[in-house]
């Protein structure tokens, strides 16, 4: 239905009172071009002026484009003002230190962010060059920042950017030392922004000092000390950035390591914003990582790895004598890793999340290693336990390890990346796979078969109305089996758990995209040693589980 003439008028002034504060002439002249349309362009300028993007426990993120409702210069400068008022109001003392991947427009929201700060006689670090995420929260730790920004979208579409706020110890206490902020200073991060007045008004600075090598250096050499010294390194690797910036930090990293120069993909080796070979620039999106299975197929690689655009995410590809090349899910590659770390006698607190896989559970129940289990996100995997034992493990199923926290205390998928090379190579030495060794511990926990019902959205109340169908007319059975347990977590978070004997379906709404997701789990026992048809069984009751659970959500 058109918007009607009262509506427009509104939206048209909201707009030029924005053209007249936007400091930037690109975006104003970009919006002028969308006024220019009207009243064909009122749907348009509606959606860019529908509220401002909201700062929440990770961050901003969203398209670029002008209006408040997006990501563009006007918004980070109101994003930089009110963060560095907001560690001002704290009491936070020390630099703020920014880093940025090669996404459309991220350097200069990070010298803009770096102004900011400076204007507010807050010293200003950036980090030499586009670089991984992990390193920015590597960073935060080791300069002894007040806190740190990333300006990155993720894995997110291409017309998308993010800015990402880490805190230093100062402010973010021990746990969250070098982590994502989480309420409730992501509450006053955003009512400070919503405080600060006309742009004009802002003090900018100096550009703020550009950081050397050395910091990049030192990320690399204690990334490498991660993995033990002197063990197996006779493994040949595919790999892939993404088009982002993983692919120098983790190929220094690897031979520092001591592994071989993990092969590249030539056509994704360069950041590149537009993301030309891929639909999604997502490891975990169909055809996204067909070109490295084609490199480690090629070149005969034992293992392909894939970094997301930024790099803190790690997937994984083996070669399956039954099926050719797959890639393991998060929760395989997380369950290796913990287990690895186990047998490498790694002592304290191992952690997942709430829709993760069970197996890790069950795996420190029987061994008598501390467990615990948080909302989803690395913001609350990192303080898992509320400091009563140290973590050394943690991960989510959509890709993120952390599998040493005193290093960084993020998701990071360049160690993640050496580890589970350390992991396959030592296999390798003893005429055994990662698949292998996931077959042994399915025989001994059973098979914990996981997958995932993902839904993108065009309009966000389609998710609404699906979270309220949900739980209005809660399913009592699921794949033959009673509902024995029916959770929901509001208000605390947005997520309604389903459980059964053997069956576990956890459904919420994406914090980064517009997507509805539902993890789904089935576990299988394993009869007389047979793995394989276990397996089968297990994955028949999670494909009837995922055409049960989209006929209650009305998908």
């Amino acid at each position: 239905m058109p918007a009607d003439t009262t509506d427009i008028d509104d939206i048209r002034e909201q707009a030029r009172r924005w053209l007249d504060d936007d400091p930037d002439p690109a975006s104003r002249a970009e919006l002028q071009a969308v006024l220019d349309r009207l009243p064909t362009s009122a749907p348009e300028l509606a959606d860019r002026f529908a509220g401002p993007l909201t700062f929440g426990t990770a961050g901003l993120r969203g398209p670029l484009r002008a209006g408040p409702n997006g990501m563009n210069l006007a918004v980070v400068t109101q994003a930089a003002a009110g963060l560095v008022g907001w560690l001002a109001a704290q009491g936070g003392s020390g630099p703020l230190v920014i880093g940025y991947d090669a996404r459309h427009g991220s350097r200069q929201f990070a010298e803009r962010t770096a102004q900011v700060a400076t204007g507010a006689g807050r010293p200003a670090l950036l980090l030499p060059r586009p670089l991984p995420t992990p390193v920015l929260a590597y960073a935060v730790r080791q300069l002894g920042a007040v806190a740190g920004v990333m300006v990155t979208a993720s894995h997110n579409p291409p017309q998308d950017n993010g800015y990402k706020v880490y805190l230093g110890a100062d402010l973010g206490g021990a746990l969250g030392a070098g982590a994502q902020i989480v309420p409730p200073a992501d509450a006053g991060i955003e009512a400070a922004i919503r405080a600060v007045g006309p742009l004009a008004e802002v003090p900018l600075g100096p550009p703020g000092q550009v950081l050397g090598d050395d910091l990049v250096a030192s990320y690399v050499d204690r990334a490498a000390a991660v993995i033990a010294p002197n063990g197996p390194r006779d493994l040949a690797v595919a790999y892939t950035p993404l088009h982002g910036v993983g692919a120098a930090v983790l190929t220094a990293a690897f031979a520092r390591a001591g592994f071989p120069v993990p092969g590249v993909v030539p056509e994704q080796a360069e950041p590149d914003p537009a993301f030309p070979t891929v639909s999604f620039p997502n490891p975990e999106e169909p055809g996204a990582v067909d070109l490295l299975v084609s490199l480690a197929e090629s070149t005969g690689a034992d293992l392909a790895i894939a970094n997301d655009p930024d790099a803190d995410r790690c997937a994984v590809a083996v070669r399956d004598a039954a099926t050719g090349w797959r890639m393991l899910r998060g929760d395989e590659v997380g369950v290796l890793l913990a287990d690895h770390l186990m047998r490498r006698g790694v002592t304290g607190l191992y952690a997942t999340t709430i829709v993760s896989s069970s197996l890790l559970r069950a795996m420190c129940a029987a061994r008598d290693v501390p467990y615990d289990e948080t909302l989803t996100g690395f913001k609350w995997i990192v303080r898992a336990g509320g400091g009563s034992t140290p973590l050394v493990f943690g991960y989510e199923e959509a890709l993120g390890y952390c599998v040493a926290p005193d290093h960084v205390r993020d998701k990071d998928g360049i160690t993640a990346a050496l580890t589970v090379a350390e992991l396959a190579a030592g296999l390798k030495a003893e005429g055994r796979t990662l698949t292998d060794r996931l077959d042994e511990l399915a025989a001994e926990f059973g098979v914990h078969h996981t997958d995932q019902l993902s839904v993108r959205v065009d309009d966000l109340r389609e998710i609404a109305a699906a979270m309220a169908r949900i739980r209005a007319a809660t399913p009592t059975e699921l794949v033959g089996h009673p509902v024995t347990s029916a959770q929901d977590l509001l208000p605390e978070a947005d997520v309604v758990i389903l459980r059964t004997g053997a069956a576990r379906v956890v459904i919420r709404p994406s914090g980064t995209e517009p997507k509805l997701k539902a993890y789904l789990e089935v576990v299988e026992p394993v009869a007389d040693g047979d793995v394989t048809a276990a397996r089968v069984r297990a994955t028949e009751a999670v494909a009837a589980l995922r055409a049960e659970i989209s006929t209650a959500l009305g998908l």
